[in-house]
Order: structure tokens, then C-alpha cells, then sequence
């Protein structure tokens, strides 16, 4: 109950990275490459430009390689007290695409702290603004707070003997030390950013008109698999270096039964599915998951997930609906629920 009362403490504990980062195009290729997400406007800048984009467009979920990064000096630094994390929710608010070339710069927050069943839930929401001040993407990260009650005793020094060596430091807050301990961090004086209107005005060429959609309509079920080698490669670029996705020995002192998938690569692959169905990667206009279970990657073998996708609901005014997503690792559901907002022609 310590922990949980000390990192209650700090919501609204927040402050903005001093440094941005800048989107290349061969990194959208290497995450679209990751997600599996061969939509010719990740690939192609010609593909790219018949939509309307100046640029390759990042996939739905590249932005939580920024977030990564960003989030570092909180969770390194701030939220001490926990011995590991586990993801739990994600979703995304998309109010303009990334594309390659953009300066990403990132605001985080501790906006939330909830005790359930024992555990320590805390959202983080990362607020993304581009070089024209435009707030593009909005994220909110859930994640639970493993102590070494809820894991082997020696897990932490099984962690440290297999991850990564010389990582790069975590970001520093602008206007303090890397260090800050439980201070709240001040944003430097600057214009209130505003939303970008983008993802909601702009004309999108989809595949699939809105008059042709109903309630009920499923979308083409698609199955994708997943080795270990997919793993360590969405490790690398994404920059997850929790051994759980690749270490079996770590993976079990954390009470898995073998290696897991990442939740956010699983949640990629999902949007790849949506977006490879709409035509149009920037129609998604918000992106929601509960990861309540996980895809075992054994080392012998690929593990299978299958998405499939349903019309639950729909927006004349808007020419928008929801579409429910399902996906399914050897019989079990790992999105306990999971939704995206989209936008039609």
C-alpha cells in the first residue's frame, strides 16, 4: 500500500523532453516492417502522395517509439518503488498523421493512479505536437507496477544480466536534471498547442465508401504469425528491451508459462489489419485495446493471431463508425476490448 500511496502522490507529475524527435522515413519502413503493415503509403513516397500525404505515413502505432523514450526519465527516475511494469491499456488519438520528416515533441504526465485487486494502475499520457505547434497525436499508456512481492526474488538481477548494455541515458526534462526526484516539473513558458484539425476535416480515399457500410458488417479475417526472430526484431526497432519478449529464463521468474509477444507489437498488427482493409492509413481517428492476455512465441515454432473485425456502430453526420476488433492467440482473446474510430470518403 506504500507504493501505491507514494505514486498517488504524484499525479499531475509532468514535463516536456528537451529534445525532439525527428521521424525518418527508413524507420517508418523498419516499424512498418515490424507491424507487418505493407501499406504501399509506408513504403512508397508516390503511394503516398495519390493520398494526399507529402510524405511516407508512419504506421497507427509508431508514436509509442517516441513515447519510449520519453517516458524513461519518468519511469527511471520518478516511479520508483517497482521492480518491473506490465501494459495493460493503450489507446491513441490521432489528429493528424506522422509522416516522415515531422519533429515530434513530446509532453508526459502521470495522469492517473488507481488501485485494483491489490496492484498499482497508472496511466501515462503523452501528448505528441509537430514543428507548426499542432498537437498530432495523443497517447494513454496504462500499466501495472510489479514489486518484488508479485515476482521472484531474483528477477531484477536476471534482468540486469541480460538486457542491453550502453543504453542511451533517458531524456532529460527541460528545465531540470535528469534526476528531478518527485518535484513537479514545470513546462517552459509556451503558446497552449492546439489540436490539429487534419484527421477530422481532410477528405480521406478510403477503399470503402460510407454508404456501402452497415452495422454488422465484419471485416476479412486475417491471421499473422510470430516467431522469436519477429520479436527481437520489433524489440530492436522499437527500442522494448523487456527481456520477457525474449528471454525464457526472465520470462518465467515473471510467471509467464514462455516468451510473450509485446502487447503494443500485437496492437500494431491490429492496425496494419484495419488500415490494409480501409486503403487510407490516415482515416483511423482514435485506436483503443485492453491487453488482457498475451501470444506465447515459443522457440520452436510461430504463434498465430488472428484478427477479425466487426461494424458496431456508425455516424451519418460525421461519416464515421466503430469498428470492434477481436484478437485471438491459441483460443484466447487478447484484446479484452478493443475499438477504432474511423473516418470515411
Amino acid at each position: 500500500m506504500e507504493t501505491a500511496f507514494h505514486a498517488a502522490e504524484l499525479v499531475g507529475y509532468r514535463y516536456r523532453v528537451d529534445d525532439y524527435y525527428e521521424v525518418g522515413r527508413e524507420k517508418i519502413r523498419e516499424y512498418a516492417r515490424a507491424v507487418q503493415d505493407s501499406h504501399r503509403a509506408r513504403w512508397s513516397e508516390s503511394a503516398a502522395n495519390e493520398l494526399g500525404y507529402a510524405g511516407l505515413v508512419a504506421p497507427a502505432t509508431f508514436a509509442s517509439i517516441v513515447a519510449m523514450r520519453a517516458n524513461r526519465a519518468l519511469l527511471e527516475n520518478v516511479m520508483t518503488g517497482y521492480d518491473m511494469f506490465v501494459h495493460t491499456d493503450q489507446v491513441f488519438e490521432m489528429h493528424k498523421p506522422v509522416l516522415a520528416g515531422d519533429r515530434l515533441f513530446s509532453d508526459v504526465e502521470l495522469s492517473s493512479v488507481r488501485r485494483v485487486a491489490g496492484k498499482d494502475l497508472l496511466t501515462i499520457t503523452n501528448t505528441f505536437t509537430d514543428q507548426s505547434g499542432q498537437i498530432v497525436q495523443i497517447m494513454h499508456t496504462t500499466i501495472v507496477g510489479i514489486t518484488s512481492d508479485d515476482v521472484e526474488s531474483n528477477i531484477s538481477d536476471a534482468i540486469k544480466g541480460v538486457v542491453t548494455s550502453g543504453l542511451e541515458p533517458a531524456l532529460t526534462p527541460a528545465g531540470s536534471a535528469p534526476h528531478a526526484g518527485h518535484t513537479l516539473i514545470d513546462q517552459p513558458t509556451q503558446a497552449v498547442p492546439r489540436h490539429s484539425h487534419i484527421s477530422r476535416t481532410r477528405v480521406p480515399h478510403t477503399a470503402i465508401r460510407f454508404e456501402d457500410i452497415a452495422v454488422g458488417d465484419e471485416l476479412p479475417a486475417r491471421t499473422v504469425q510470430l516467431t522469436r526472430g519477429d520479436l527481437v526484431n520489433y524489440a530492436g526497432v522499437a527500442g522494448d528491451v523487456n527481456p520477457i519478449h525474449w528471454n525464457e529464463e526472465v520470462a518465467a521468474l515473471a510467471g509467464l508459462p514462455d516468451v510473450i509477444a509485446h502487447g503494443m507489437l500485437t496492437m500494431g498488427l491490429g492496425a496494419a489489419f484495419v488500415t490494409d482493409w480501409l486503403g487510407d492509413p490516415g482515416a483511423l481517428i482514435r485506436y483503443g485495446a485492453r491487453l488482457s492476455n498475451y501470444t506465447v512465441v515459443n522457440a520452436v515454432s510461430a504463434g498465430d493471431v488472428e484478427f477479425s473485425g466487426r461494424i458496431k456502430s456508425i455516424d451519418p453526420e460525421a461519416r464515421t463508425a466503430t469498428v470492434v476488433l477481436v484478437a485471438k492467440s491459441a483460443g484466447r482473446k487478447i484484446f479484452g476490448l478493443a475499438t477504432t474510430d474511423i473516418r470515411f470518403k
